[in-house]
C-alpha cells in the first residue's frame, strides 16, 4: 500500500502535521518512477546521435563507409593499401568537386561570406553541411544537459540543481547521509479502511530501502552532468574557434603535407592555402578530422597527399589554358594588325 501510493517525510523530532494539505506538499513522488526517469534521462542523451545519423548522409558522402574503407586499409599489403587509398582519394575527390559551387550571383557570394562565419548555416555547396550539423549537434548535447537539471529538480520536487554542493559541503563538514530530506529511508503514509460503513484512516511508518540506492545513483547523475556539461562546452567553443578562424585549418592541413615532404617552394606554401580553403573547404577538413579519429593519420596524411597530387594537377593544366588562351589572343591580334598595314 505504501509502495503504490505517495508517502511523505516528517523529521524524527517533528510533529505529524495535522492538516492534509500540508502532509501532501511534503509527498515524495518520484521512487516508483526511478526506472522511467533513467531511462527517459537515457533517450535524450541518446536523441542528439539520432538526428546525426539521419541527416549528415545529406551531405553527399557516407561517413560510416569512408571511415570503414579507412580502416580496411590498415590490414591490407602495400599493393594493396596504395590502391586503396587511390580509389578512396578518388571518391573523396569526386565528392568536393560535385558540390562546388556552380553560380557566382550576389545570393550565392552572401550566402558564402555568412556561412563561414555563422556556425549553423548548413550549406552543402558552400562546404559548410557537414561542419554546421555537428556543431548544431554539439549545441543539442549542451541543451540537453542542461536542461535535463530543471528536469530532475520538476521530476523530483527538490532543489536538485543544488545537490552536488549539499553533498559536498555536508562531507566537507562530517555530516551523517543517513538522514536525508530528499531521499528518506523512513516516511509515512496514509491510508483509509473501510470497517463497515465506516471509514478510517491510519498513518503508519514506511520503509523505503531503495532509496538507499536511489540517493548514491543520483549524486552520481549530478556529478556527471556537471562533468559532462564542461566538456560539451569546451568541445562546442572548440568547434566554433576552428570554423571561423580560417588559419587553423590551413595549419591543419598542411602538417600532413609537410610530413609528406609535399611543400618545397613559397608557391607551394600560397597553394597550399587555396587548396584548404577552395577545394578541401570546412566539410573535407572536417571528413580528414573525422577519418583520423577513427582510424589513424597514417592514412590521413596518404589521402591528402593523393588529394594534393590532384589539386596540382588540376591547377597546372588551367594554367596551361589560361597561357594558350592568352597566346592566341596575342596572334589574333598580331594577326589584325598585320592585315590591315597590309590593306
Amino acid at each position: 500500500m505504501c509502495w503504490i501510493s505517495n508517502t511523505y517525510y516528517v523529521p524524527m523530532g517533528d510533529t505529524i502535521p495535522v492538516d492534509l494539505k500540508t502532509r501532501q506538499d511534503k509527498e515524495l513522488t518520484y521512487y516508483q518512477w526511478v526506472p522511467l526517469i533513467l531511462m527517459f534521462q537515457a533517450l535524450l542523451f541518446k536523441l542528439p546521435n539520432l538526428i546525426w545519423k539521419m541527416f549528415h548522409s545529406a551531405a553527399g558522402i557516407s561517413l560510416d563507409r569512408v571511415i570503414d574503407f579507412a580502416q580496411e586499409t590498415q590490414c591490407s599489403s602495400p599493393e594493396d593499401r596504395a590502391d586503396a587509398i587511390g580509389n578512396l582519394s578518388n571518391y573523396v575527390d569526386k565528392w568536393l568537386w560535385t558540390y562546388q559551387e556552380y553560380k557566382h550571383n550576389k545570393f550565392v557570394k552572401f550566402r558564402a561570406t555568412a556561412s563561414k562565419y555563422f556556425c549553423l548555416m548548413c550549406n552543402k555547396r558552400g562546404g559548410t553541411f557537414l561542419t554546421g550539423l555537428f556543431i548544431c549537434v554539439k549545441f543539442m548535447y549542451l541543451i540537453n544537459i542542461i536542461g535535463q537539471f530543471f528536469i530532475l529538480n520538476a521530476f523530483m520536487g527538490s532543489d536538485y540543481n543544488f545537490y552536488g554542493f549539499e553533498v559536498i559541503s555536508a562531507i566537507a563538514n562530517g555530516d551523517d547521509f543517513r538522514e536525508s530530506a530528499r531521499f528518506p529511508r523512513v516516511t509515512l503514509c496514509d491510508f483509509r479502511i473501510r470497517q463497515l460503513n465506516n471509514l478510517q484512516t491510519w498513518t503508519v511508518q514506511c520503509v523505503l530501502p531503495i532509496n538507499l540506492f536511489n540517493e548514491k545513483i543520483f549524486i552520481f547523475i549530478w556529478f556527471w552532468l556537471v562533468f559532462v556539461a564542461f566538456l560539451s562546452s569546451y568541445s562546442v567553443i572548440k568547434w566554433i574557434a576552428f570554423h571561423i578562424m580560417h588559419n587553423n585549418k590551413v595549419h591543419y592541413i598542411k602538417k600532413y603535407l609537410k610530413a609528406q615532404n609535399q611543400i618545397h617552394t613559397a608557391f607551394d606554401k600560397k597553394l597550399c592555402v587555396q587548396f584548404a580553403r577552395h577545394y578541401l573547404r570546412n566539410d573535407g577538413i572536417f571528413l580528414m578530422y573525422m577519418i583520423s579519429k577513427n582510424s589513424t593519420s597514417i592514412v590521413v596524411t596518404d589521402l591528402i597527399a593523393e588529394l594534393w597530387k590532384k589539386f596540382k594537377e588540376r591547377h597546372q593544366q588551367a594554367n596551361n589554358i589560361d597561357e594558350n588562351d592568352h597566346l592566341g589572343n596575342h596572334v589574333d591580334d598580331s594577326t589584325l594588325k598585320m592585315g590591315e598595314k597590309v590593306d
